[in-house]
């Protein structure tokens, strides 16, 4: 099986909609996270948005980890801080797929031609902001020269914050045509390599059958969903630091692999090494804890041999 670690590499702001106002600290949080992937040999698939992108002392730390070969960089889009600002900026329009075609394209070739100067490369990979895909998206990368996307989080459903269902998506990597982003195409214009979300029991699908049931008005006041969770019925986990304590992002591994997956794509944001940053890591203590998760999955992964593989590699695989 395959490890692909994304991260989308962003300013420290979280939940804060700014065009101007973009501080990335963060991203010096990056360099002892680099060393840790080294001692496993792991490369990551660094995801960056435009304040990242245009900062000077940002791209010379990712760039020192481009030149030696330990990393991929790719593209994460939010629409807020990257220009042309023609919209009004709020929580519908923070979600990529909600903006006209249009200005999808102009703020994607903003962002990409400044990856494409700053770091000397033509990037190919892509997440949007808020997992905001859509077929706009996708047909804009394209044109871009873009072969592989992870913006789909399988069985999360984001409509409540105005943007995508993917509830019913692939969980498992596959080609498609920018006008069914959820269909597999054999010969597909891009890879899709999905976050990883999933159950602990083996038939997943069942599983999000149940769990779509219990999502009701009397569902939500009897806490199904916890209720079969603490049961061991039905337990639902994102491969994340940020979301699952490191049993679970274990446990969750190797049912995918068990369950035949191909790769497994571990997801978090930049911003969470920095305490403080993100809701996820408030404190130093937490911050140690969220990279002894990472670091569990890294040894997990070297015990069971799983291949570490960047984006790209993925799609030419």
């Amino acid at each position: 099986m395959d490890l692909v670690i994304t991260i989308d590499t962003e300013e420290d702001n979280w939940a804060t909609y700014s065009a101007t106002d973009n501080p990335v600290s963060n991203i010096e949080k990056l360099i002892p996270l680099q060393q840790m992937f080294d001692r496993y040999q792991v490369k990551p698939t660094y995801l960056i948005s435009y304040p990242v992108a245009t900062d000077p002392q940002a791209v010379e730390i990712l760039k020192s980890f481009l030149s030696a070969g330990k990393c991929e960089i790719g593209t994460h889009c939010h629409p807020w801080n990257t220009p042309p600002f023609e919209e009004e900026i709020n929580d519908i329009n923070s979600m990529l797929c909600n903006l006209p075609a249009e200005l999808v394209h102009k703020k994607l070739i903003t962002l990409h031609q400044t990856i494409c100067e700053n770091f000397e490369i033509v990037p190919v990979s892509f997440r949007s902001g808020r997992w905001g895909f859509s077929s706009a998206v996708a047909s804009s990368l394209v044109s871009l020269g873009y072969k592989v996307d992870t913006s789909v989080s399988p069985f999360i459903d984001w409509c409540e914050y105005h943007g995508p269902d993917y509830s019913g998506f692939p969980l498992h990597p596959y080609r498609f045509h920018p006008d069914d982003i959820a269909v597999s195409s054999h010969n597909g214009s891009l890879l899709e390599v999905p976050a990883t979300v999933g159950f602990f029991q083996k038939n997943f699908h069942r599983c999000q059958q149940i769990t779509k049931a219990c999502e009701n008005l009397l569902g939500k006041i009897l806490r199904v969903k916890g209720i079969l969770d603490r049961m061991g019925l039905v337990n639902k986990h994102w491969l994340s630091p940020e979301l699952s304590d490191a049993i679970s992002m274990v446990k969750l591994a190797r049912r995918m692999e068990l369950n035949g997956y191909p790769c497994i794509n571990m997801s978090f944001h930049s911003n969470s090494l920095l305490p403080g940053c993100s809701p996820f890591v408030r404190t130093a203590k937490e911050e140690e804890i969220f990279l002894k998760k990472i670091e569990t999955i890294l040894e997990e992964a070297k015990k069971q041999q799983w291949i570490s593989k960047t984006l790209a590699e993925m799609c030419y695989e």
